[in-house]
């Protein structure tokens, strides 16, 4: 029978994993070791199955998520003291020891306590399954370059919310075998991030082109692809900028590799954000250190919005006395990402291309000679070809629209 008293000092003595403590259900745990009354019992079960209910893969999940100070000690390279990686040992027999504890052994103690009171009363139960916390704990330190450690274990996409690095859940992006045509400027995407995650000097990347020609899913696709391989993106919006510096300290000790997002990048005459970009990319032509680069996307190669009556030196109208450096300003910042890949719109025949994969992919039954006049009647109503057009047309072949 379990020893509750035993088993709530064990809890409370957590140091290194002490922020489990605050974890829901080990929390309405603790609690139930105090009462055994049907009402905590009920509480905690229904905390597990919020998640789960199988008690021993909830605590598996939940140390192996823990981002404790001895995990990212050891992420970051630092010695670890003896003492430390005793009590890691010793508290992972604790958690070990909660993670099998199974419905009959609580049923029974609640039994004993109130045994008039419930004898007809069925009460849910959970599922136990074998598992060593020790082994799964040393596998991930083991492993901690590719599988990560706290939130970026569990997510591969994330974005700046009032200044903190957030999970997306449930991001939206394509496969690279969703992707079709631009096989160079993929290739020399994948490279880079190759080189990135290899630690091998990777560079500031710029995608720049025409609307709807695949840059931001490339680089989504390219991030989900090399997940596994330790790689994470984070989404920067333009008026976020500014923070790019900090979330780069804070990422600096991660065992990770991380790309900054930036899509749709351009700037205004006067614009702040400008000046935060050039600022990060000062003296980085060849790429960030460490373990960070940044991949911008843009529509302008230049970046800043340029007026004809920004190029009238000498006409009368103008008041800026070294227009030319003005200029060269606004035109470097593209200059000092060092990769710059253009994504042009396809002719006619890799627009076709295309069309044909797709509908490969979509399982579209129809002659081709029919399907490429109508994909190219298509292209001609949208505006020009691209392969977001091409994809649109096909969905919309495929809901028989």
């Amino acid at each position: 029978m379990i020893n509750s008293t035993e088993l709530k000092t064990k809890i409370d003595s957590l140091t290194v994993f002490s922020d489990l403590k605050a974890d829901p259900v080990l929390s309405s745990f603790r609690t139930l070791l105090d009462s055994f009354s049907v009402s905590d019992y009920s509480a905690f079960v229904s905390s597990l199955y919020k998640t789960t209910d199988n008690l021993s893969e909830y605590m598996k999940e939940i140390v192996l998520r823990d981002d404790n100070f001895y995990v990212k000690g050891v992420a970051s390279g630092k010695e670890q003291s003896p003492l430390i990686a005793d009590a890691v040992k010793n508290e992972l027999q604790i958690l070990e020891e909660i993670a099998a504890i199974s419905p009959d052994d609580i049923i029974a103690i609640i039994h004993e306590r109130n045994a008039k009171s419930i004898s007809e009363i069925h009460l849910p139960v959970w599922q136990n399954s074998p598992v060593s916390l020790s082994m799964e704990f040393t596998h991930k330190l083991g492993n901690i370059h590719h599988l990560g450690y706290g939130m970026f274990a569990r997510y591969v996409f994330f974005r700046v919310v009032d200044g903190v690095i957030t999970p997306v859940a449930h991001p939206d992006y394509q496969t690279l075998d969703e992707l079709f045509g631009y096989e160079r400027e993929r290739n020399l995407i994948i490279r880079n991030t190759e080189a990135l995650i290899d630690g091998t000097g990777a560079s500031n990347m710029l995608l720049y082109g025409d609307m709807g020609t695949g840059k931001s899913s490339t680089i989504k696709a390219v991030a989900a692809a090399y997940a596994d391989k330790g790689l994470r993106i984070i989404e920067v919006k333009k008026n976020q900028l500014f923070q790019i510096p900090e979330i780069m300290e804070e990422l600096a000790s991660n065992p990770l590799k991380f790309i900054l997002f930036i899509d749709d990048l351009s700037f205004a005459d006067n614009d702040d954000n400008f000046s935060a970009l050039k600022a990060t990319l000062q003296g980085s032509i060849s790429g960030c250190a460490g373990n960070t680069v940044i991949y911008a996307t843009s529509n302008r190669r230049h970046l800043v919005r340029e007026r004809a009556s920004d190029r009238m030196a000498g006409s009368g109208f103008d008041d800026d006395l070294h227009l030319n450096d003005t200029l060269q300003e606004t035109m470097s910042l593209a200059a000092r990402f060092g990769l710059t890949i253009t994504f042009q719109k396809p002719d006619k025949e890799e627009y076709l291309s295309i069309v044909r994969s797709l509908a490969k992919e979509y399982n579209i039954d129809m002659a081709e000679d029919e399907l490429l006049r109508r994909a190219e009647a298509h292209a001609i109503r949208r505006n020009g070809r691209s392969p977001r057009t091409a994809r649109q047309f096909i969905e919309l072949l495929k809901a028989g629209l």
